[in-house]
C-alpha cells in the first residue's frame, strides 16, 4: 500500500479506507459507483439524502478522505472530487438458525471493506467544461413557415 499513497503524493490526493463495513459489497459497490467522478461537495450532498442504509457509512469514510486532503496534503477542498470509490469483501460471519425438527440453516454476515480516493481538479479541466461551444453562442436561423392558403388545400384535395 505504500506504493498507491505515494502516488497519492505527487497527483495531489487523499485516501481514506473503512475496514469491515456490515455489508455485501454488492451492495456497497452500488452506493459507491453513484458518487465516482463527482465533485466531493456534489458526492456529500447525494449521500446525505440516499435511501440506502450503507450510504452513511460512505458518508462518514468520504469525509475521512477529504479532511485527509486538507489537514494532510494541504489541498483546496473546493476542488476536490470523488477520484476512485472501490470495494471489496471482507470476512463473513456464521451464525446459525433454528429450524424445526431439530434441524438448523446457515446464516451469512458479509463485510465489506470501502476505500475512497479524492483528488484535486486542475484549475484546466474546470475553465474547459465551462467554454460555451461556438455553434450554441450564433444565434440560430429559423426557416420561414409556409402559410397553408385555401387554394393549396383545395389542390391537396383534388390530387389526392
Amino acid at each position: 500500500m505504500v506504493m498507491l499513497k505515494d502516488k497519492l503524493k505527487k497527483e495531489h490526493g487523499a485516501m481514506a479506507r473503512a475496514k469491515a463495513v456490515r455489508s455485501g459489497a454488492r451492495k456497497l459497490n452500488l452506493v459507491a459507483a453513484s458518487i465516482r467522478g463527482k465533485a466531493a461537495a456534489v458526492a456529500l450532498t447525494q449521500l446525505r439524502f440516499e435511501k440506502r442504509r450503507i450510504a452513511k457509512e460512505v458518508k462518514k469514510v468520504l469525509q475521512a478522505a477529504v479532511a485527509n486532503a486538507e489537514n494532510n496534503h494541504g489541498l483546496d477542498v473546493d476542488r476536490l472530487y470523488v477520484a476512485e470509490a472501490w470495494v471489496g469483501r471482507a470476512f463473513v460471519m456464521k451464525r446459525m438458525h433454528t429450524r424445526g425438527r431439530g434441524k438448523s440453516a446457515g446464516i451469512e454476515k458479509p463485510f465489506s471493506n470501502l476505500t475512497i480516493v479524492v483528488r484535486e481538479r486542475a484549475e484546466a479541466e474546470k475553465t474547459e467544461s465551462k467554454k460555451p461551444d461556438a455553434k450554441a453562442s450564433e444565434p440560430k436561423q429559423e426557416k420561414p413557415v409556409k402559410e397553408k392558403t385555401k387554394t393549396s388545400a383545395k389542390a391537396a384535395k383534388a390530387g389526392a
